[in-house]
């Protein structure tokens, strides 16, 4: 494994509000903190623009191309040859976030199936990881990967992990990733915490889904980046580990998920 010596926020937005106000000393604290890489997640595709520009300013931060499924019904035309021509950009390393979400059902599930499907074929089509955001859906979630994964292989992660023991398993034996935000340091999160012991060390990823869902302690505050170390501090305790070996594992798991993107050589890094 690697000696990276930081971390990667596997999934935040920065042309959300709370972030971009203040994008550059967003970054700015996140290298401080620690942070080695973040992944700036598209979730409408009349906002891919955005994405693309942010991961072009800045060497540690790669972005994404999808629709999030409470979108699904306000861009219902999307072509896989949409995704597949803007995920040739070199800065474009996965395709997502797509899914299910039927705890606020903003789009008619059928609608979100299908997004999710085309997704998941841009994914096999690429090779790029898929950005999976699953709410109350897990049923359906297993199903249509497991039928998609019967036309082709393809790599991919379960983000802001808050479903059951079930889907966690499914996943992972279908090969893919599952990664924990801010939500497992909540006291109300017991459940989550007790899966979050069980998920393989080669196959978990951190994240802080900012500006949402700040862990403890910041909880109440705009969440951003810099905060994935404490996510991260609290996952190791967790699960018995060090911190260094969960930075190091985590770090080397996202970089062989999402093998698209490099290691960012920053200033004052060596090459």
């Amino acid at each position: 494994m690697a000696d990276y010596g930081y971390i990667v926020d596997s999934h935040c937005h920065l042309n959300y509000g709370g972030l971009e106000e203040q994008q550059e000393a967003v970054v700015e604290r996140a290298r401080a903190a620690g942070v080695g890489c973040m992944l700036a997640i598209n979730t409408k595709l009349r906002e891919f623009e955005e994405i693309r520009a942010i991961a072009e300013c800045y060497p540690d931060v790669y972005g994404t191309v999808g629709i999030h499924p409470h979108e699904a019904e306000n861009e219902p035309d999307v072509a896989l040859e949409a995704l597949l021509e803007r995920a040739m950009h070199e800065r474009i390393v996965g395709i997502g976030e797509t899914g299910l979400d039927y705890f606020y059902d903003n789009a008619p599930r059928d609608m979100q199936a299908v997004n999710f499907r085309v997704h998941m074929t841009a994914a096999r089509e690429t090779g790029l990881p898929v950005i999976i955001h699953t709410r109350d859906a897990d049923d359906d979630c297993i199903a249509m990967v497991a039928e998609e994964m019967k036309k082709g292989e393809f790599p991919g992660v379960i983000h802001c992990f808050t479903a059951s023991q079930k889907l966690a398993d499914a996943m992972v034996e279908m090969g893919l990733y599952i990664s924990l935000s801010g939500i497992v340091t909540f006291k109300s999160a017991k459940a989550l915490q007790g899966t979050a012991k069980t998920i393989p060390l080669d196959h978990l990823l951190v994240e802080t889904d900012a500006p949402f869902l700040a862990p403890v302690p910041h909880r109440g505050q705009t969440c951003e980046p810099a905060f994935v170390m404490d996510t991260a501090r609290f996952v190791a305790n967790l699960r018995g580990e060090s911190f260094e070996e969960l930075q190091e594992a985590t770090t080397s798991n996202f970089f062989r998920l999402f093998n698209k993107s490099k290691p960012p050589v920053l200033a004052g890094q060596a090459a």
